[in-house]
């Protein structure tokens, strides 16, 4: 397969199946996605917790209750200023947002990106069952769940299409065993093949043109690198991919210098699964903060400063980590006291490149 097929994903039409995965916090921001738009794929903000790096937003407030109504309504602010930005970069590109279901403020976030224009809202970290309900005014915004499972697919579509009378324009199909950040399985689960992308694609693929008679695209997700890889997912069904750390080493990744060169210079023994607070696994790099966490000695704060997510280990029994600051620190640049999520393809970049040099790359 030498030229790669464009992909549709409800009434958009991207030039190239490759989407680029949504990485928080601020690492895909307006410039990767709006870079990666302009060179023919769609391009993604992550939502999650852009506030606290905002000029909406000040920690040091001493007032718990008016901390976290200022944290939310900063989240809500920075969104708009972050699609905005990304809509003036890219006037004609394909623009969506990433958002997190756990989030305590999820419903407000995905009714300000449908305000805001986006053309798609791919959701997962929990099933986005009521995701039509508040984008219901906005038809021609795309619905995309991530799932790891035909299962959680099918929970999908029969809760969407009985109480909304519709279904997801597309399925983002995460491998947790290969993708980088939360992983949508259980340790347990982990390393089991029947998670492959060779097991659930042709699955989910036979499901909806069989059962459900749909041409409902399907996305494969993690440990995506280059192009023999996308040929690789399109040959078991898939109609296009998600890319999310091979987009991390490029000049328009929206995280500090420091963390891409954290990412260029990793090994691949490097990468190692984690414990997050939301009680899920999570992909990362090896740094003295992991080690702390790994080994039970990590400095946890007294108290949840942010009450940011429904689950969280962290706010109800005090353990592990304030999730959005580790992952805030590592953005910033603070790669040996930051959480730095990644893909098991971690250590395989050679340099930083454009972001039009790398698409070329994959698509050629």
């Amino acid at each position: 397969m030498e030229t790669l097929p464009s992909l549709q994903i409800g009434q958009h039409i991207a030039r190239y199946p490759i989407i680029q995965g949504g990485m928080g916090i601020r690492i895909s921001g307006a410039n990767l996605a709006a870079a990666v738009a302009n060179a023919g794929g769609i391009g993604i903000i992550s939502g999650v917790g852009l506030g606290l790096n905002s000029p909406y937003f000040d920690i040091t407030e001493p007032k718990a209750g008016l901390r976290r109504e200022q944290f939310f309504e900063a989240n809500r602010l920075a969104l708009i200023d972050e699609i905005k930005k990304a809509r003036q970069l890219s006037p004609d590109g394909i623009i969506g947002v990433n958002l997190m279901v756990v989030a305590q403020d999820y419903e407000t976030l995905v009714r300000t990106a449908a305000e805001q224009g986006v053309n798609l809202i791919i959701s997962g970290a929990g099933l986005p069952l009521h995701l039509p309900e508040y984008t219901a005014d906005y038809p021609e915004v795309a619905l995309v769940p991530i799932i790891s499972t035909a299962r959680a697919a099918k929970v999908i579509c029969r809760k969407w299409e009985r109480q909304y009378k519709r279904l997801p324009d597309a399925f983002v199909v995460e491998n947790p065993n290969t993708a980088g950040g939360h992983l949508g399985a259980k340790y347990e689960e982990l390393d089991d093949p029947v998670l492959n992308p060779e097991q659930v694609i042709p699955e989910l693929v036979n499901y909806l043109e069989t059962e459900l008679k749909q041409p409902i695209p399907v996305i494969a997700a993690g440990g995506v690198w280059d192009h023999s890889d996308i040929v690789r997912m399109l040959e078991l069904g898939a109609k296009a991919v998600q890319i999310g750390t091979r987009f991390i080493t490029t000049d328009e990744c929206d995280a500090d210098i420091r963390y891409k060169e954290f990412h260029l210079n990793a090994q691949p023994e490097d990468v190692v699964v984690v414990s997050s607070p939301v009680g899920l696994p999570g992909r990362a790099l090896r740094n003295p903060f992991i080690e702390k966490v790994m080994s039970g000695t990590a400095t946890v704060e007294k108290r949840c400063l942010l009450n940011c997510l429904h689950v969280c280990r962290h706010r109800e029994a005090g353990e592990l980590y304030c999730i959005v600051r580790a992952l805030d620190k590592a953005a910033r640049g603070d790669v040996e006291n930051g959480l730095v999520f990644s893909g098991s393809n971690a250590g395989r970049s050679q340099r930083i490149m454009p972001v039009a040099e790398l698409m070329a790359e994959l698509v050629s």
